[in-house]
């Protein structure tokens, strides 16, 4: 079973296009959409949820009114001023340290575990899904990218799957290290800009950092033909494989409004390039 995982340094650079592509076009797969903080995977594969779970992290503050003595040492003590004026607690502004439940001395102060979001396993016109939602302002979506991916090898370990389709995290912090760890192959999207440039040359450290093998597609590289040779000559120096180049198409778009990927949508130039894409790709990771 190989894992891949599509990556970009920032958003919008279409990486969830070509990933739901991939999910059209390999055979005896399981996705995982590991965007966790803004998923969307789901708006291409129409996923009909079977499982669906919560996801509980971080604590919180809570004040048992029958032994508080309102001695209001909490109050003094809570640096993040979460303590109200009538002892209870503000659940946004609690960083669930715990200080005030160790300080209290009636230990009147309990930290519960936060509902952090939710998590399903869901069927798709392509196989299993993997997907999640991490509720607004919480944290851990790191946590919650393993959680993702451990039970989508799970799923695809019991139905005997070839391969794991990834959607990761876009940006080089903890869901992202949390997508590409112990994958076979990274593939990162970027766009012609110099921003695009500068994302996608952070996001290879990473990869590199974790010795994950990586490799580029530059979309809508026809807008800023400039700025795809920069990044292609990049691409030379740190030895990373360009593996395909995506015009602008509004193909693609059109695709999407229907709730479609562009391989289901259209047998124009887009659609051939992923599927080119996607043999080299396919070819080249089970070549190791």
């Amino acid at each position: 079973m190989k894992q891949i995982v599509v990556i970009s340094g920032k958003g919008g650079t279409g990486k969830t296009v070509i990933t739901a592509s991939f999910a059209a076009l390999a055979k005896n797969k399981v996705m995982a959409d590991c965007d966790v903080d803004a998923a969307d995977l789901h708006l291409l594969l129409t996923p009909k949820i079977k499982e669906k779970y919560d996801f509980r992290s971080g604590v919180t503050a809570v004040v048992d009114k029958n032994k508080c003595i309102q001695c209001g040492l909490c109050r003094k003590l809570c640096r993040f001023s979460a303590v109200n004026s009538d002892f209870t607690i503000d659940s946004v502004s609690c960083e669930g340290c715990s200080f005030c439940g160790f300080a209290c001395p009636q230990n009147a102060i309990e930290m519960r575990e936060n509902l952090a979001g939710e998590w399903f396993i869901s069927a798709t016109r392509f196989g299993p899904m993997v997907h999640a939602k991490l509720g607004v302002a919480e944290e851990n979506s790191g946590k919650l990218v393993s959680l993702v991916r451990k039970n989508a090898k799970e799923i695809a370990e019991k139905i005997g799957a070839d391969w794991i389709v990834i959607d990761g995290s876009p940006g080089i912090g903890c869901p992202v290290i949390a997508s590409i760890s112990g994958v076979d192959c990274a593939l990162v999207v970027t766009e012609p800009t110099l921003s695009g440039l500068h994302d996608a040359a952070r996001v290879i450290d990473v990869t590199r950092h974790f010795k994950v093998p990586v490799k580029l597609v530059i979309n809508k590289y026809d807008l800023n033909l400039d700025m795809t040779e920069q990044i292609e000559l990049y691409c030379q120096e740190k030895e990373v494989p360009v593996i395909g180049k995506l015009g602008f198409d509004k193909a693609i778009i059109k695709a999407m409004v229907e709730n479609k990927t562009i391989v289901e949508y259209s047998q124009g130039k887009s659609s051939k390039t992923i599927k080119n894409i996607w043999l080299r790709l396919q070819k080249e990771v089970n070549n190791g």
